[in-house]
């Protein structure tokens, strides 16, 4: 069983236009709407490949009641932890070319009381699960700290914390010891406080914050695929698109696809990128299924061409 963990859950919209343009009247070609967060997604990518996820949600309000009704179309366990405030609502526009709009609610703010039992929750639910994925920002009233208390929290268990945030959150749980982190070049470059414009910046950056505590670190480079650095080594792999819908969700079904696939080494690496890719070429925040999988199409570079520009994240 592979528990995910989404502080901060959202209720994604996404909107299709033909353009955008600031200020003008848009008429919508096509509208999603589906459960949204980092862990959320994780959990619905893998469901949706038959693999058994758990997920662990704080939610309240007329909007919460809606996330855990579109939730139900999934065959996901859902562990719900009750809030006062409502679940957040995100709305991304996205433009023919793939172009991605986003307009991100900060959530709502967690009491003390729900903080912790929010972590009890999670402690609980990660009962014999193989994997603990730690997704997404923290909401108002979660401090930075949080990820990296349950990643102490689980050490005594046999379980690989993974996490995927960003700033202050993912350093403090870089510093826990997590078995893997999965950063997108601005999150990387967030995190080592400085820009990153060659595959070897990455690498760099990657090795830095394995020596701060990371064990792993998987890094989603958009168009440019994504980069491995572990004990074993390091290892890029990129897959064409050939028809980019939506980016969103692309890094979470990433991730997902890692692990499905053992979340170690060249393979897993492979079925990642592989996920995704058919992710980009679907719409919304919609998961790959096996059909929408092309692992044959994904190349690996086990010798890196250190001195190659990224080409940005879209």
């Amino acid at each position: 069983m592979i528990v995910t963990v989404t502080a901060n859950p959202s209720i994604d919209r996404t909107v299709e236009v033909g353009a955008l343009v600031r200020g003008g009247l848009h008429r919508a070609t096509a509208v999603h709407v589906q459960p949204g967060g980092k862990g959320i997604n994780v959990a619905r990518a893998l469901v949706c490949n038959g693999i058994k996820a758990r997920a662990v949600v704080p939610a309240g309000g007329a909007e919460g009641e809606q996330l855990i009704s579109l939730l139900s179309d999934y065959s996901i366990d859902v562990v719900r932890v009750p809030t006062l405030g409502p679940v957040r609502m995100n709305v991304s526009v996205i433009e023919p070319d793939a172009t991605v709009t986003k307009l991100n609610e900060p959530g709502a703010r967690l009491t003390e009381q729900e903080c912790r039992a929010l972590a009890d929750a999670v402690i609980t639910a990660s009962h014999k699960a193989s994997c603990v994925i730690l997704a997404g920002s923290l909401p108002p009233g979660v401090h930075h700290g949080f990820y990296a208390d349950l990643i102490n929290r689980l050490s005594g268990e046999d379980i690989r914390v993974v996490v995927d945030t960003s700033g202050p959150a993912l350093r403090a749980a870089v510093a826990a010891g997590p078995a893997l982190i999965k950063p997108n070049h601005h999150e990387l470059e967030e995190a080592v406080q400085r820009p990153l414009s060659t595959l070897q910046d990455v690498i760099d950056a990657a090795q830095e914050l394995r020596a701060a505590g990371a064990q792993a670190v998987l890094a989603s480079l958009g168009r440019d695929g994504a980069v491995l650095v572990d004990e074993n080594g390091t290892w890029h792999a990129e897959a064409p698109v050939v028809l980019a819908r939506s980016s969103v969700g692309a890094g979470d079904a990433m991730l997902a696809g890692f692990l499905a696939a053992g979340g170690k080494g060249q393979a897993a690496l492979v079925s990642a990128v592989a996920w995704g890719a058919a992710a980009v070429s679907l719409p919304g925040s919609t998961m790959p299924r096996p059909d929408d999988l092309r692992p044959h199409l994904v190349e690996v570079h086990p010798r890196i061409k250190a001195g190659r520009e990224l080409r940005g994240d879209n």
